[in-house]
């Protein structure tokens, strides 16, 4: 299977998609799946532009809305997780993952997906100590503190994600794993961000908790972002015979290396030519088990541990998975059932409007959390601070009628005989079966890094991540507006050369710099709705 991996996409799906395009015409390639590592930016209007923790000169549409809207239709099938650039209050919706936009899926604070075979597992957000250990309290509108604060790691996703046991082919992130830097081409790393120096001369560098992760899921593959610059590692784990094959890229702009186009082989049992989509029973089968734990509180929670009197291994038995399994009556599909929650973004309206939008519960949500027999952190939150739970009123009458049919609804008279009970409910006090919908930063790393590019002297050059027959493609934007490939591609049979500083030609994907057909930027007024920055701590 070909696989594109993106860095940062910073809302450019337009010229992502491009340049995709043009690899595939020039090479005689499909590429089946796109793969972002967070700053995604899925801003469907002017109201979700406030709700990003941004300056107010990276406060741009860009052309996800496109997607949203139905306007166009993402070519290919795309997954992503959440960064520090982000319209949180949308992501919020999906905490558990779900369609962002047709063909866009979005894998949830943290997620485990299955694509033709392939196991993907991946975490959104970045690290901070001081919020690591507390709840999911956040919810729109954000406070300048919590507009911060939303996008950051916490513990239970990490919890959860460590108590898988099956094989992961890919874990995606947007942090660096901490210590990762050591398994690389460190000069060259610092040649490229020299103020980097401090962080790995005191083993900053990184997240401790993707670190942990790494050592604990020992995947074929991860992919990260977040530090805008391409780099390659090679890990080799203590006491295991396992090399996880680390690839960082960088951002979508001109002559920056944002994209990597690679060859992964897909487990025999999966050899279907539809490209599909589907949860993973393990993790499915984790999150039920792990609902009770779930804390929404502006407060330090602690998990349990050996020392606890309570379980603290969740890694599920095949009497758990089997449960699971009957709950989504043995089709593990993801159902393709978005809906479009607010009104996208109209370059032609000249209404204004800037205000934070209101939180929304999406019904992707609330089906997923009903059929598993979970709580959304969202509506707790909500519900905890004695706000009303808000619903979509755009939903179409056909949308609405589907949701209302579906066999993931569940009638609220029988909730006494659901499997999720109070006593497994982080809010005691409250079943989480919701009403069905109502018709009717700066960037984490120093300013310098938008003036950036790299040389050809001083580039790196990733070959191959397969060791006998991957080809990959490099692609980079230039400001000619012309487009220019090198049909050169490079070879190699030793995994050391992964990490080799080489100077051969690349292959340039060229796009204009100074792209004027982004729609401007003014405000928006909501139909049939309410009226609804403090140094950034992502400065490193």
């Amino acid at each position: 299977m070909k696989i594109a991996i993106e860095g940062c996409a910073h809302g450019e799906l337009e010229k992502i998609y491009d340049t995709i395009a043009k690899i595939e015409e020039e090479e005689n390639i499909k590429v089946d799946l796109l793969i972002c590592c967070g700053d995604f930016q899925a801003t469907r209007n002017l109201d979700d532009l406030q709700t990003m923790a941004v300056p107010k000169k990276f406060q741009d549409m860009c052309s996800f809305y496109k997607y949203y809207s139905g306007e166009k239709l993402a070519p290919i099938l795309t997954i992503f997780i959440g960064g520090n650039h982000e319209a949180s209050n949308y992501l919020q919706e999906l905490p558990y993952g779900g369609w962002a936009a047709p063909n866009i899926y979005y894998m949830g604070l943290a997620g485990v997906i299955n694509i033709n075979g392939i196991r993907i597992a991946g975490v959104s957000g970045i690290y901070k100590g001081h919020d690591y250990l507390k709840g999911h309290h956040e919810f729109s509108p954000y406070s300048d503190e919590t507009k911060r604060s939303v996008y950051h790691v916490r513990q239970l996703e990490i919890f959860r994600l460590k108590q898988i046991s099956g094989k992961i082919d890919i874990c995606i992130s947007h942090d660096w794993p901490k210590g990762v830097h050591n398994f690389g081409n460190q000069n060259q790393l610092l040649r490229f961000k020299p103020h980097f120096k401090d962080d790995i001369e005191s083993n900053r560098l990184g997240s401790p908790p993707c670190g942990d992760l790494l050592n604990k899921l020992q995947p074929k593959y991860w992919f990260a972002g977040h530090l805008h610059c391409k780099f390659a590692a090679l890990i080799q784990h203590e006491e295991t015979d396992n090399i996880t094959k680390f690839l960082a890229l960088d951002k979508c702009l001109p002559k920056r290396r944002f994209l990597q186009i690679m060859d992964i082989e897909r487990n025999t049992e999966d050899l279907k030519e539809k490209i599909s989509i589907s949860y993973d029973l393990e993790w499915l089968t984790i999150l039920h088990l792990t609902n009770h734990l779930l804390y929404v509180k502006n407060s330090k929670h602690y998990l349990p541990g050996p020392t606890s009197n309570e379980r603290f291994d969740f890694s599920p038995t095949e009497e758990e998975m089997e449960m699971i399994l009957k709950k989504f009556n043995h089709n593990l599909e993801i159902p393709q059932n978005f809906c479009k929650t607010v009104e996208p973004y109209d370059p032609n309206d000249n209404n204004y409007g800037s205000q934070q939008p209101k939180a929304q519960i999406n019904p992707q949500t609330t089906q997923f959390c009903e059929l598993l027999g979970i709580d959304d952190p969202l509506s707790l939150a909500m519900l905890l601070s004695g706000h009303e739970l808000s619903h979509s009123t755009i939903l179409d009458e056909s949308i609405t009628s589907d949701l209302n049919n579906s066999s993931f609804i569940m009638d609220q008279s029988d909730h006494s005989e659901q499997n999720l009970s109070l006593e497994s409910s982080p809010l005691k006090r409250k079943s989480m079966f919701l009403p069905n919908p109502k018709e009717s930063e700066e960037i984490a790393i120093s300013d310098n890094d938008e003036e950036e590019s790299f040389t050809e002297e001083s580039s790196e050059i990733l070959n191959s991540f397969d060791s006998s027959k991957n080809v990959t493609t490099e692609t980079f934007l230039d400001s000619s507006g012309f487009s220019d490939i090198d049909n050169k591609f490079e070879k190699t049979s030793n995994l050391e050369d992964l990490i080799e500083v080489q100077n051969s030609p690349e292959l340039d994907i060229i796009v204009k710099e100074n792209d004027t057909s982004k729609p401007p930027i003014k405000k928006f007024k909501r139909r049939n709705q309410d009226i609804y920055n403090k140094n950034s701590d992502e400065e490193s």
